[in-house]
């Protein structure tokens, strides 16, 4: 593992000299933190034959092991060693999501890396370096959105660790998350970052309700909480696609307007957008509180186009070219994309 990290860390420093200072001193920023969190990682082994560790722990760390093998033998996503490790956050974030959208219409900031392509957002170890980056483009005009990360993979440049802030999730959210970044490195298109996470934020969800569905049974706590979990979090996010949708007209029919007219246009509709949640039926009520401390912005609104905008023609695919099978609609995903 250890010749595998210095590896990566030389190839990061050998492409991003070739690419420009600024990428050198944040990619090697990136591969310094990255590189810390795989040396300090644990077997699982020592994890689950530590006394001093849990048991709620050692049963979620099982959770993963049992999700690894799920999508491995039953959905076919490609076997690695990821989560094999873990490493303890000791309850801290360890990485944030810096994203951005141009003021008055949706189209987001992109930033390139080599190899990789272009993405839609920029991961951060450094929250101050990610807040610096956000007022910077701020000046520019941008609208910004800084979240913290639960999860990442690396596509197989190293060995992806369990977080133990994973393990603060619910069951099925822990499984769902497991499946959507193994997804990532078992498929992931260069400069198409909308499909990358549309794809693996769907196998994620319909991988965790079969998982659910047959290690605890169709009227289980775990597989029912799940699914309502699900049905809250679709009624959330289908609004938040017709949000978009608004948006994106709005911004057509005042594209020769002056700035701060857009402005105020802008303004009352997020205000519908978001007035709007209290029409809405949620199991959970926390939806209900979701803007009460912060005002979504473009950069927000583009995160559900990100991760959700192609479910209904993923779930066309699986319905009639594969007949409800996931693992074969993966392998045609495969098939058709490398």
């Amino acid at each position: 593992m250890i010749k595998k990290a210095l590896l990566f860390l030389l190839a990061v420093i050998a492409i991003l000299v070739a690419f420009n200072w600024n990428a050198v001193i944040y990619g090697l920023n990136q591969a310094k933190s990255q590189l810390r969190i795989t040396f300090n990682t644990q077997s699982i082994e020592s994890v689950l034959n530590d006394s001093l560790i849990a048991d709620s722990i050692k049963h979620k760390i099982n959770i993963v092991q049992e999700a690894r093998s799920f999508a491995f033998d039953k959905l076919g996503l490609k076997n690695s060693d990821n989560y094999t490790t873990y490493y303890d956050q000791k309850g801290k974030v360890t990485l944030w999501n810096l994203s951005a959208s141009k003021a008055y219409a949706l189209e987001p900031k992109l930033w390139s890396f080599p190899i990789l392509g272009t993405f839609p957002y920029k991961g951060f170890f450094d929250l101050e370096a990610a807040k610096e980056e956000m007022l910077d483009l701020k000046t520019e005009g941008y609208d910004t959105r800084i979240r913290s990360v639960g999860g990442w993979s690396t596509l197989g440049w190293t060995t992806d660790p369990i977080l133990s802030n994973m393990l603060e999730r619910k069951e099925g959210a822990l499984v769902e998350l497991i499946i959507h970044e193994l997804t990532h490195s078992t498929l992931f298109v260069k400069d198409n970052i909308e499909f990358n996470e549309n794809l693996a934020s769907f196998i994620g969800e319909k991988g965790a309700v079969i998982f659910l569905n047959q290690k605890y049974g169709p009227h289980s706590y775990p597989y029912y909480d799940y699914i309502l979990s699900e049905e809250d979090s679709r009624t959330f996010r289908n609004q938040m696609l017709l949000a978009t949708r608004k948006l994106d007209s709005l911004y057509i029919a005042v594209a020769d307007y002056s700035d701060s007219l857009k402005a105020v246009h802008k303004h009352i509709m997020i205000d519908k957008i978001t007035s709007s949640i209290d029409t809405l039926h949620f199991h959970d009520p926390r939806y209900l509180n979701i803007f009460k401390s912060s005002r979504p912005n473009n950069a927000y609104f583009m995160s559900y186009l990100r991760y959700y905008s192609s479910k209904d023609s993923l779930e066309e695919i699986l319905s009639t070219k594969h007949r409800g099978d996931l693992k074969s609609f993966i392998q045609g995903m495969k098939e058709f994309h490398e």
